[in-house]
C-alpha cells in the first residue's frame, strides 16, 4: 500500500478532514488541525498548499523529508497557524526562502527556537546567518496615507513599491463601487501603481483599499481607508418594541457621524438615565449606525409620537414613530387628580414599594362598610387581639397624600383591584422618593400596621384622599416565590412565561434558606395569634439577595386561579367560596376551621412546593380527588430533590390531629440547623 493510500485510510478511520485545495500532499498525514510530513526524502518542495478551506490548521510539521524549497505563499491562508516545524531539512540558500529567514528572526511559527540550515555550493549554513544578495522583500507605501473628500469628488492614491528583484504590484479593487482607472509607472528602482477614483460613492466610505506586491523574497502590502463625507439619512425607524426596556430601533448613515436628538409629541425630549439613546457599536456595517431610544418602564403618560432628528452639517433628516406602552390605569378618571404629568421613569433598583388600588364599583369608600369588611377581615382569626395595640400612636396608620404618588406600571390584578408599582415621595425621612406598590383597606390597614418583621412584606400606609383607595407596600423585585421557583428549576426552559434565569437552578442550601425565612415569618405571625389562612409560595415574595417575605396582595385568586376551588355546601364550607383546598388540612376543608395549626399544615405544603420547584400540590388530581386524598389521610410524595430530614418535617406538619403537629418555632429551629449544616447527599427514591 502506497503512502497516498495510507494517508487516505488514516483520514477515513479517524474521521478527519484533509486540507481542501490540493488535497493532502503525498507522503504526508493531514487532519483538521495539522499536516505532518515525516517520511525521509519524500517531500522536496512545498508550493502554495491552497489550505484556505482548512482555516483551523494550527500545526505543520515537515522534518527529515529532504525539503529544499517552500513557497512564500505556502501558509498564507492558515490564519490560525501557530507551529511550523522544519528542522533537519536541507533547504536551498536562495532568495526563495528569504521570507522564512524573516519568520525566524521575528519568531513567527515558533521558528525562533529551531535550528534551521540551508546549503549552497556544497556547504551547509545556519539560515539565520546567511546574507542573501539581490534579495529584499517588497516595501509598499500608499500616498497619501489618509485623505478626506466629499461624495462625488475625484480621488487619487499612489502605491509605491521597492524590492529586489522588482516586485509585481496590484490594487485589490473587487469590492469598489466607484469608477476607477489604473496607471503604472517606474521611477528608478521604484514602481508606482496609480489608482484614480472618479465620482466617489458613499458606498465606499470606510472601505479598506489594499495594495499588494510580491517578488521571490516574499510578499508585502499597505492599506488605506477611504474617508468619504456625505449627508446623513435615516435608513429606518420603527415603532416601539418591548425588549428588556422599550426600544425605538433605528439605523442612520452619514459621514461625519450625525448628532441625534428626539421630539416627543413635537416638543424636545430631554434624555436621562431612564430615557436615553444607545448606539450598537459592535456591528460591521461601515458608517451605518444602529441604535435604540430606550425607555425604562414607560407608562400611559409616555404614549405618543417620537420624532428622530439627525444632522451632520452636510444634511438633515427626520422620521417619526409611535409608542403605545400602557393603557390608562384610571379608566375614565382624570389622571391629573391622581398623578402629576411630570411622571418620571425609574429603575427597579431603587428602594421599592408596591401599590394596590381598591375597587368597589361606583361606591364611595364608606358607602358599604359591611362589604369592605367582609372582603378584608379574613386575614386574622381574632381582630380584637389588637384593640389595645392600636392605641399606641406609633402604630397608627400612616396616610399618604395622593399628590405624592406617581404610578409607573401595573404589577397584577386581584379580587379587590389592581396592583401597581409607583414612586412615592415623602414616604421615608431617609429618601426623597421610594418605589412602592399600592393595594386596598381601613381595617386591614390597621392590622397590617402591627406587622413589623424582616420576613413579612412591609406595609407603609394608606391613601384615602379621593378614589380609588390605595394601600402602599414594600416592592419585592423578583415577584412571587412560585414563579421564582419555576424560573430556577429544571423545567425553566419548558415554561413560556419564564426566561433563562440569571442564577441557574436553585441549590439545596438556597432552598433551605428560603424555607427558613418563611418559617421565621410564620413564627412571628403565630406569636401575634395571626392566622394567615392562605400560606403558599404564590403569597410569598422574593427580593434582592434571595430575601423572601410573606405577603398577600390579593392577586393570587386571579393569577393562580387553578390553585383555588369554588367549594359547594357538601364540603360544609358554607356557600360558594374560593378556597385553596390543596394547601388546607382536613379540619379546614370539612369544618372551615382555621387556626395556627392549620397554617402549620400549609407550611408543610409550602416546603413541598419549594423542593418541587413550584409544582402544584396533587397536580395529577382534580380538585375533588385532591379533597378526597387529604380528608382520607394520604400524604404528598417525597420530592426527588428533598432530603430525608426535610420530608420528616413535612410529615410532622401533616399530622391529622392539629395538636400533634410540630409547632412552628420548632420547625424554624430545625430548618436553621439544616441551613447551617445541609445534608451532604440526597437519598435516591425507589
Amino acid at each position: 500500500m502506497g503512502a497516498t493510500q495510507r494517508a487516505a485510510l488514516l483520514l477515513v478511520l479517524l474521521g478527519l478532514v484533509a486540507p481542501a485545495r490540493g488535497g493532502c500532499p503525498e507522503a504526508c498525514r493531514c487532519s483538521f488541525t495539522s499536516l505532518h510530513c515525516l517520511e525521509p526524502n519524500r517531500v522536496a518542495s512545498i508550493p502554495a498548499l491552497g489550505l484556505q478551506d482548512s482555516e483551523n490548521v494550527t500545526d505543520i510539521t515537515i522534518t527529515f523529508c529532504g525539503l529544499v524549497h517552500i513557497s512564500a505563499k505556502a501558509f498564507q491562508y492558515n490564519l490560525k497557524l501557530q507551529y511550523v516545524i522544519l528542522k533537519d531539512n536541507s533547504l536551498s540558500c536562495s532568495c526563495d526562502i528569504h521570507w522564512l529567514q524573516q519568520w525566524q528572526q521575528t519568531g513567527l511559527g515558533d521558528l525562533l527556537h529551531q535550528s534551521l540550515h540551508c546549503h549552497a555550493n556544497g556547504t551547509i549554513y545556519p539560515l539565520e546567518d546567511v546574507v542573501m544578495e539581490n534579495c529584499s522583500m517588497p516595501e509598499v507605501s500608499i500616498i497619501p496615507s489618509h485623505h478626506t473628500v466629499r461624495e462625488g469628488s475625484n480621488l487619487t492614491f499612489v502605491c509605491q513599491v521597492k524590492g529586489d528583484p522588482m516586485p509585481s504590484v496590484s490594487w485589490i479593487t473587487e469590492d469598489l463601487q466607484s469608477h476607477y482607472t489604473l496607471q503604472e509607472r517606474i521611477w528608478g528602482m521604484t514602481l508606482e501603481l496609480v489608482l484614480n477614483l472618479y465620482n466617489v460613492s458613499s458606498l465606499d466610505n470606510l472601505h479598506n483599499l489594499t495594495c499588494e506586491a510580491e517578488n521571490r523574497a516574499g510578499p508585502g502590502e499597505d492599506m488605506v481607508m477611504l474617508d468619504i463625507q456625505f449627508p446623513v439619512r435615516i435608513l429606518w425607524l420603527r415603532d416601539a418594541e418591548a425588549q428588556h426596556h422599550w426600544c425605538f430601533p433605528f439605523a442612520v448613515d452619514g459621514n461625519p457621524p450625525p448628532t441625534i436628538r428626539w421630539l416627543y409629541n413635537g416638543s424636545e425630549l430631554i434624555e436621562s438615565e431612564f430615557t436615553y439613546t444607545q448606539l450598537i457599536l459592535d456591528r460591521d456595517d461601515g458608517s451605518v449606525q444602529h441604535g435604540c431610544l430606550f425607555l425604562n418602564k414607560p407608562t400611559h403618560l409616555n404614549n405618543g409620537h417620537y420624532t428622530l432628528i439627525v444632522d451632520n452639517g452636510l444634511g438633515r433628516d427626520q422620521a417619526t414613530a409611535t409608542g403605545i406602552f400602557m393603557d390608562s390605569p384610571f379608566g375614565d378618571l382624570d389622571p391629573e387628580g391622581i398623578i402629576p404629568r411630570a411622571s418620571v421613569l425609574g429603575t427597579e433598583d431603587d428602594l421599592a414599594v408596591s401599590l394596590r388600588f381598591m375597587n368597589f364599583g361606583a361606591s364611595t369608600p364608606t358607602s358599604d362598610k359591611s362589604t369592605l369588611e367582609s372582603g378584608l377581615s379574613s386575614f386574622v382569626e381574632n381582630p380584637q387581639y389588637f384593640s389595645g395595640i392600636f392605641k399606641d400612636k406609633d402604630m397608627c396608620v400612616q396616610h399618604i397624600k395622593r399628590q405624592d404618588i406617581v404610578l409607573k406600571w401595573e404589577l397584577g390584578e386581584g379580587a379587590f383591584g389592581k396592583v401597581y408599582l409607583a414612586e412615592c415621595a415623602k414616604l421615608s425621612p431617609d429618601t426623597d422618593k421610594m418605589l412602592v406598590a399600592i393595594k386596598d383597606f381601613q381595617r386591614e390597614a390597621e392590622l397590617l400596621t402591627v406587622l413589623q418583621h424582616e420576613h413579612i412584606v412591609r406595609f407603609y400606609g394608606v391613601c384615602t384622599d379621593g378614589e380609588p383607595l390605595a394601600m402602599v407596600f414594600e416592592y419585592m423585585r423578583h415577584g412571587d416565590l412560585n414563579r421564582f421557583l419555576r424560573a430556577h428549576g429544571p423545567d425553566a426552559r419548558m415554561l413560556e412565561e419564564v426566561k433563562i434565569p440569571p442564577m441557574g437552578q436553585l441549590t439545596l442550601p438556597q432552598m433551605l434558606h428560603i424555607a427558613a425565612q418563611i418559617a421565621s415569618g410564620m413564627v412571628y405571625l403565630a406569636s401575634l395569634h395571626f392566622v394567615h389562612r392562605d400560606l403558599a409560595t404564590r403569597n410569598c415574595l422574593v427580593g434582592e439577595g434571595l430575601v423572601v417575605k410573606i405577603g398577600d396582595f390579593g392577586m393570587s385568586r386571579d393569577i393562580y386561579s387553578t390553585d383555588y376551588y369554588r367549594c359547594m355546601f357538601q364540603y360544609s364550607v358554607g356557600g360558594r367560596t374560593m378556597l385553596p383546598i390543596r394547601w388546607m388540612p382536613p379540619e379546614s376543608i370539612m369544618y372551615r376551621k382555621f387556626t395556627t395549626e392549620s397554617d402549620i399544615w400549609s407550611f408543610g405544603v409550602v416546603l413541598w412546593e419549594i423542593f418541587t420547584f413550584g409544582k402544584q400540590p396533587w397536580y395529577q388530581l382534580s380538585n375533588s380527588e385532591a379533597i378526597e386524598c387529604i380528608t382520607q389521610g394520604r400524604e404528598l410524595e417525597r420530592p426527588r430533590t428533598c432530603p430525608k430530614e426535610v420530608y420528616i418535617l413535612m410529615q410532622a406538619c401533616w399530622q391529622r390531629e392539629p395538636q400533634q403537629r410540630m409547632v412552628m418555632k420548632d420547625i424554624h429551629s430545625r430548618l436553621v440547623t439544616l441551613v447551617k449544616n445541609p445534608p451532604v447527599y440526597l437519598d435516591i427514591l425507589e
